[in-house]
């Protein structure tokens, strides 16, 4: 019997170790699937490898409920950009600047000087110029036009169809500030490159009451001040008879000895106007207001002779030379100081006149 046994346990311990290897196999199969079911920590490797964002793509910030969004600032001096022109730029600056008009003996515009033709004294002391230029750049005119009861009869319509010129002869790019008076002055048309919207705002005005004169030129000094451009005139239309107005002759003259505006007159007077006191008064009134600030006065005796007195005045405009310096010992004191430019004209040329505005206060006031 013994014999028999030894083939039997064999068999069952060759059993026991199929069994038993087949086990360790179950096992280590299962032990291979299970990382499969968690992350791999060579993908998260990976992550570290992705390329920088570039600026463009950068995620945006929001801003909390609480605050306002800011919006993006221009900076107006990057080429390219563009500045609103409803937003005044302001720079406190000790550059004194003003435009001066070259005529001959024959009172025609002298263009296409130098800046070594000319010679600027401030209080007889010469001054190096910093800033000339004589292009044809575009102007913030006020046209400041007189619809009291003295404007009545036919001078309106005279006015209006002469201004037609001046805004024909005008830069394409001016913009007009329209200020209308009679008994107190009313700003009718803001800033507008429009022309003929400003002689159909004058078409049926109706004249009547009394002249604030005074008033009128004030309120246009304060609002052309705040044009676009550079160059600044008004333009006043009117007989020049003040009778009505908060602001005094010494206190307007001030004003516009202050600014950088040129005012230009046209005189419009009748027949019982032409030397009368009242005449006399109102044109002296607009002489000196005129003179002043570097412009001038004018008194046409036709309907043809104001036509070519308000195209010559938009010619003016765009025949100017403007020019600017730092005075050698400025002082911000407050006190006046006189203007006088000397021009030298070019050999073979006749001698030259000039106008500009006498001078200004020592203040260094925003421009």
């Amino acid at each position: 019997m013994k014999p028999r046994r030894q083939p039997a346990l064999a068999l069952i311990i060759l059993f026991t170790l199929f069994c038993l290897s087949a086990f360790i196999a179950t096992q280590n199969g299962t032990a291979q699937k299970k990382p499969d079911a968690k992350p791999s920590p060579t993908p998260a490797k990976e992550l570290l490898q992705v390329e920088p964002v570039l600026p463009s793509a950068a995620p945006k910030q929001t801003a909390p409920a609480n605050e306002p969004t800011q919006a993006p600032t221009v900076d107006p001096q990057k080429p390219g950009t563009e500045v609103d022109e409803k937003i005044p730029l302001i720079t406190h600056t000790d550059l004194i600047t003003f435009t001066v008009t070259v005529t001959d003996i024959y009172g025609r515009f002298v263009s296409g000087l130098s800046k070594n033709a000319f010679s600027i004294f401030d209080n007889k002391e010469a001054q190096d110029i910093s800033y000339f230029s004589d292009d044809d750049s575009p102007v913030s005119v006020g046209v400041i036009f007189d619809v009291s009861g003295s404007m009545s009869g036919d001078k309106v319509r005279r006015a209006r169809d002469a201004l037609a010129h001046f805004i024909q002869t005008s830069h394409d790019r001016d913009e007009y500030f329209l200020i209308g008076f009679n008994s107190r002055a009313q700003l009718l048309m803001d800033r507008t490159r429009d022309g003929n919207a400003v002689l159909d705002k004058l078409t049926f005005v109706q004249t009547k009451n009394n002249t604030a004169l005074y008033d009128a030129c004030y309120l246009g000094v304060e609002r052309v001040q705040r044009g676009t451009h550079g160059k600044r005139a008004l333009l006043l239309i009117s007989d020049g008879q003040d009778n009505n107005s908060r602001y005094t002759f010494n206190e307007l003259r001030r004003v516009l000895k202050e600014s950088d505006v040129v005012l230009y007159s046209v005189g419009i007077l009748g027949g019982s106007d032409i030397g009368s006191s009242l005449g006399m008064e109102g044109q002296g009134i607009l002489d000196e207001l005129s003179g002043v600030s570097g412009g001038k006065a004018f008194y046409p005796r036709s309907p043809a002779e104001m036509d070519d007195i308000f195209e010559q005045i938009a010619l003016e405009l765009r025949h100017q030379y403007s020019i600017g310096y730092r005075p050698k010992s400025f002082v911000n004191d407050g006190k006046w100081h006189r203007i006088k430019v000397k021009v030298s004209p070019p050999r073979g040329l006749p001698r030259l006149f000039v106008r500009n505005r006498d001078g200004y206060f020592a203040i260094a006031n925003p421009k």
